[in-house]
């Protein structure tokens, strides 16, 4: 670590040569000296490195100059530098030598606080080259010359790895694990009085040195799957779902810093700002807050009642009443051809006015009312609005049956809830207010009175009535209407993140429902009068087969005949339903025939999935260039197959928000609803991973780090030069660069197989090889030898593990004896725990030099088998032969089923009796779930295959009421 830059004290004796080593490495300073170090200078002298011809010092300071020439001589040799010393000339003849920025880059502690700060106009850059003369410059520094932009220091990176686009990526940020490396204070575009990071810890309850390395890990534009998967040291093993929460609520701060900036700009032109409004705005944190201080001042505003009574001269008299009421006279204010001035009354008003907006902005006032508001019964009541009870539509209003009288403690009201009276609000069916009780006026008007605003002098019992009247004013006229939006607001708030974050989960279930492989599928959607639409599909996805059958029409023993002889031609046992229109219809016929083995010797099931998403996909351009000579009706039918044999491959194509994953989606925010499903599929498809050389470009866009362009170029690459052998070949596609690299290699995978074939099937081309050879040889770009060299297989390729950690990788399998070759195989699970076992994942970890996380994954790349999915862990769709009808229920029945949907209210469970039943959340408990699956909520998802036993059966209504007994 270098030394603080020191002054050269004023002595009338010159540093002797044998003084000149200390006085350059000296290693302290006392605190006194630094303090008194001033810089006098307006530009400083840019320094220059001595040659064997040196120029001549000027006559005045000839000693000083040989003697500086001398200092910066021996430093050059002894440290081997390239780099000048900036010296800044001060008052009478003072030089201060200032260190190079790279050495005092990894300075703490207290000194480097209380070092002065060198003005912007004294700011130098370190100069470097051959053609440095002298190391003063006799002619006079140029004011045009711009300021160098400082270099921002190591600290205040969270990580080394994070290179600019110049840059190609050596760094690996493996290190040790270190909490906050750049400490939590974060330098934002738009200061505020208020910390960031305390106040996004404060909002989504995450350790402030997690927030911290969370803000610059998105500043330096990381993507939630990388972060999730290879950052796991930096942000305390958060789950993605939390990463989102973080990166929205900073979101959500950055657009209040942003628009407190914008108004104050506006009122700074406009020439209404003030010391007081501009502490105002600083210190609002929710935009909510900004509107209550910013909206007197808005332009079009004809001003509230303050201000119309300071502009009658009333202020002097609202502040002597608190500061001086002694000298207080309101008779002298009285100007009887003045209105608002006329009488002694009006007079009072005007004060109490101001007196009212002045207890109503201040940040003490309001965070004691807050706090008192948390101990006390809120309740949000909701009521039938008067007109929609005569002029409404009846079938409307009964939907909002359970909120005509409705009343909930704001602690306690469900975010389903929330929602549902918003929506009777919005469709002027129902009133909503928050109810405060008057304990809470009381106590504050007792503690402003008494405590807060109380006068500094004796007050007469005329400004006494005055006072206490403009306390409860402020309360009612605006702390209460404020206080009521701002329950509203974060009620409203926290129902839509809740909602928007269930939506998440369930898409995240859907899209990651394990695949059926390896078998031909039919896929059909069901209709009436335009007949049924079949596709067959081949174990690859290719289409073999569609056509149209009528199956409702009176022709359903003729249309069996060919069904059956389609499924006999191309082998095919297994029937996909959709879920739309005659879909109940639809089953009960298969079910019929297969019950009666009409396909024998075929042994033939069914299962009905979602086909939400699936008619827009149909007639979308991308399922014209993908099907291009298929009907769209028919393109419907092989999307509901395809749906089961990828759901992943296929549900990507359809945007998120179509797929139909919850209720309520319409009663959301739609940017925050979009970005988070966006951000969903982009982190499933990323943790699953893609085969770079048989994705489709669809898919591929949604990698991390990826998008369309991107995808396109790597589709083109792709078919211009044949497979990717290495993930070290997409650095060769364009628009790809080390950032890119970074945020993506570690999602897609290789087949290695695949690729072994193709290379030996090129080495035996005849000239292949000689040619490779030329152009390794005579290229004349280092891309080209690159490029050669880089065209050998890497096993790591087809893991998890990130190419920043392929160096410890290698070694952990020099340390466990493995071989790379071997990666995948059993053998290579039984080295590991030989290892493990014996000196402990955080005693290897610590001998590679890395982070027990990063070696987690490196262990799991490793040993997971080749070929590995993610999505083997969770369930298949549920196949059925026969069918059970609502009828057929009674209570106490126990049976099995899979969840359809989950809403913040309960779970929506598919028994296949046509109609969805619910198990109430208070039915959802911890002991009723798997222990084995790991989940990230006490929920269940789409998908998941349930016991469940009957409770209720309202037929008129069609209502079926579950309890679990069990997740199987």
């Amino acid at each position: 670590m270098s030394s603080l830059p020191r002054r050269v004290k004023s002595e009338p004796k010159t540093p002797t040569s044998e003084e000149l080593p200390s006085f350059l490495n000296s290693t302290s300073e006392s605190e006194e000296e630094e303090e008194e170090w001033e810089p006098k200078s307006k530009i400083a002298r840019r320094p220059r490195l001595p040659k064997k011809t040196e120029a001549k010092p000027k006559k005045a300071a000839a000693s000083r100059s040989t003697v500086a020439r001398k200092m910066v001589k021996k430093v050059a040799i002894k440290e081997e530098m390239d780099v000048s010393l900036p010296i800044a000339p001060v008052e009478d003849n003072k030089m201060q030598l200032l260190k190079p920025k790279e050495e005092n880059a990894g300075i703490k502690g207290k000194s480097l606080n209380r070092m002065p700060e060198v003005p912007k106009k004294m700011e130098m850059n370190s100069f470097q080259g051959k053609n440095q003369n002298s190391l003063v410059s006799d002619e006079k520094p140029s004011t045009s010359v711009p300021v160098v932009k400082q270099e921002k220091c190591e600290e205040e990176f969270a990580f080394d790895e994070q290179p600019s686009k110049k840059i190609k990526l050596n760094a690996c940020p493996e290190g040790k694990p270190v909490k906050n490396l750049g400490g939590n204070k974060i330098k934002e575009e738009f200061e505020m009085n208020w910390d960031i990071v305390q106040a996004l810890s404060e909002i989504t309850n995450v350790e402030p040195w997690v927030c911290a390395n969370l803000i610059r890990l998105f500043q330096e534009e990381n993507t939630i799957p990388f972060i999730a998967r290879y950052r796991k040291e930096l942000i305390n093993n958060l789950e993605a779902d939390a990463l989102r929460e973080v990166q929205h609520a900073l979101e959500e701060l950055r657009t209040v810093a942003k628009k407190t900036h914008t108004m104050i700009q506006k009122l700074k032109k406009e020439g209404k700002l003030s010391s007081c409004l501009l502490k105002g705005l600083l210190n609002c944190r929710t935009l909510e807050e900004l509107d209550h201080v910013s909206s007197p001042y808005k332009t079009g505003s004809k001003g509230t009642k303050a201000q119309r009574a300071k502009q009658l001269g009333l202020e002097p008299a609202a502040l002597s009443l608190l500061q001086n009421p002694m000298e207080l006279n309101l008779f002298s204010y009285i100007r009887p051809n003045t209105k608002g001035l006329a009488n002694i009354q009006e007079v009072e008003a005007g004060v109490q006015h101001i007196l009212a907006d002045v207890f109503a902005k201040d940040k003490d006032t309001l965070d004691f009312v807050r706090k008192l508001c948390q101990k006390k019964y809120i309740s949000i009541q909701s009521t039938l609005a008067k007109v929609s009870s005569k002029n409404g539509n009846e079938k409307d209003i009964d939907k909002f049956q359970l909120y005509h009288e409705f009343s909930c403690n704001i602690k306690n009201i469900q975010h389903h809830q929330i929602l549902a009276i918003n929506r009777g609000e919005n469709l002027k069916i129902l009133t909503v207010k928050v109810n405060i009780p008057d304990g809470v006026k009381n106590e504050f008007c007792w503690w402003c009175v008494n405590e807060r605003w109380k006068p500094k002098q004796f007050l007469k019992p005329e400004f006494m009535r005055l006072l206490r009247s403009s306390v409860e004013d402020a309360y009612k006229r605006l702390i209460y209407p404020l206080l009521c939006r701002e329950f509203r607001s974060k009620l409203t708030s926290d129902a839509e993140k809740e909602s928007v974050m269930m939506f998440g989960r369930n898409l995240r279930q859907l899209l990651l429902t394990s695949p059926v492989r390896g078998r031909a599928l039919m896929g059909v959607d069901p209709g009436y009068k335009h007949g049924c639409k079949l596709a067959i599909i081949s174990p690859t996805s290719q289409i073999l087969h569609t056509d149209v059958v009528y199956l409702h029409s009176g022709q359903g023993f003729r249309e069996a005949e060919k069904i059956k002889r389609l499924l006999l031609q191309y082998n095919c046992s297994t029937v996909v339903i959709g879920n739309g229109t005659a879909c109940r219809e639809t089953e009960a016929y298969f079910a019929d025939l297969i019950m009666k083995k009409y396909f024998a010797p075929l042994d033939v099931v069914y299962c009905i999935v979602s086909e939400a998403g699936a008619s827009i996909y149909s007639v979308s351009p991308e399922a014209s260039k993908e099907m291009p000579d298929l009907d769209p009706n028919l393109r419907s039918a092989v999307s509901i197959a395809r749906r089961v044999q990828d759901p992943l491959a296929e549900l990507v194509k359809i945007e998120p928000k179509h797929i139909g994953v919850g209720m309520y989606q319409h009663d959301v925010s739609q940017t925050l609803l979009k970005a988070t499903l966006d951000s969903v599929v982009e982190e499933c498809v990323s943790f699953v991973g893609v085969d770079i050389n048989i994705c489709s470009e669809i898919l591929l866009r949604h990698i991390a780090g990826l998008n369309t362009n991107r995808a396109k170029n790597i589709i083109e690459w792709r078919e211009k030069n044949g497979p990717f052998i290495n993930r070290e070949q997409l650095k060769e596609v364009k628009g790809l660069g080390p950032k890119t690299f970074q945020q993506c290699a570690g999602f897609i995978r290789f087949n290695q197989e695949y690729i072994k074939t193709f290379c030996s099937n090129k080495k035996s081309e005849p000239g292949s090889r000689a040619l490779l050879t030329k152009a390794g040889t005579l290229g004349k770009k280092k891309s080209k030898l690159t490029s050669c060299a880089s065209q050998q297989p890497n096993p790591l390729d087809q893991t998890c593990i990130h190419p920043e950690s392929y160096h410890i990788a290698m070694r952990f399998l020099s340390l466990i004896g493995g071989n790379a070759n071997d990666i995948g195989k059993s053998d290579m699970q039984q080295k590991v725990n030989v290892v493990i076992q014996k000196e402990g994942l955080e005693g290897t970890a610590k001998r590679l030099n890395t982070t027990v996380h990063t070696l987690q994954l490196i262990i799991d790349g490793l040993t997971q088998p080749e070929g590995y999915d993610i999505r083997t862990d969770f369930d298949k769709p549920d196949f059925k032969r026969s069918i059970v009808c609502l009828e057929d229920l009674s209570v106490g029945a126990v049976l099995t089923g899979k969840v359809e949907n989950a809403t913040p209210f309960g779970v929506f469970v598919d028994i296949g009796v046509g109609k969805a039943g619910l198990i109430p959340v208070r039915s959802i408990t911890e002991a009723k779930l798997s222990k084995v699956k790991k989940r990230r909520s006490l929920g269940l998802g789409p998908g998941e295959r349930v016991e469940v036993k009957v409770l209720n059966v309202d037929i008129p209504r069609l209502r079926i009421t579950l309890d679990l007994i069990r997740v199987l």
